[in-house]
């Protein structure tokens, strides 16, 4: 009927199917980060030596390191973003035995506003030898959706961090990359 618009009809349709799916294409390729609860680290002497209860002055300074180091890896990561645990007074977040609780993290997590939970160990063999192990919970579900251990022996308590860190990098970060 009018031939000389239809040119700019079609033209005037791509360009609104464009504008249109613009915001679905850049939201699908980049998923909002995770909200993570991060707990401090928490310890396990299992050596001769252990002290009954009370954890070393050094120990609880090696503990904040670890715990420092790996909140900065998940950070820096971009897919997560770190929920603040400082407000969490459930006793087992003050005892530092997540671990021991049977999946109570994640409800701790949840009520925070976080998506999932962390919980890592530091696991002392002998004065020399330590282990360290986390876990990630679905924070509304309990469920364990990774965890690794380190398998390994890594030496010195100053070693602590750089082992957790490449835990994380190499069974976590880097294996979903």
């Amino acid at each position: 009927m009018f031939p000389h618009l239809a040119y700019p009809r079609s033209f005037a349709i791509v360009l609104l199917c464009a504008a249109a799916l613009a915001p679905f294409s850049t939201t699908a390729s980049t998923p909002d980060p995770v909200k993570l609860a991060i707990f401090d680290f928490e310890f396990e002497d299992m050596s001769a030596a252990a002290s009954a209860g009370s954890i070393a002055p050094s120990d609880s300074q090696h503990l904040a390191e670890v715990t420092n180091s790996v909140r900065d890896l998940f950070e820096q990561s971009g897919r997560y973003s770190l929920v603040d645990v400082g407000g969490a007074d459930a006793a087992e977040v003050k005892a530092r035995s997540l671990h021991r609780c049977d999946g109570c993290d994640a409800t701790i997590a949840q009520q925070l506003g976080a998506e999932q939970s962390f919980v890592g160990v530091v696991k002392r063999i002998t004065r020399t030898e330590y282990t360290v192990r986390y876990q990630i919970r679905d924070a509304s579900t309990g469920a364990v959706l990774s965890s690794a251990d380190s398998g390994l022996r890594m030496g010195a308590d100053y070693s602590w961090s750089r082992g957790a860190v490449r835990l994380i990098k190499d069974r976590l970060l880097e294996k979903k990359s």
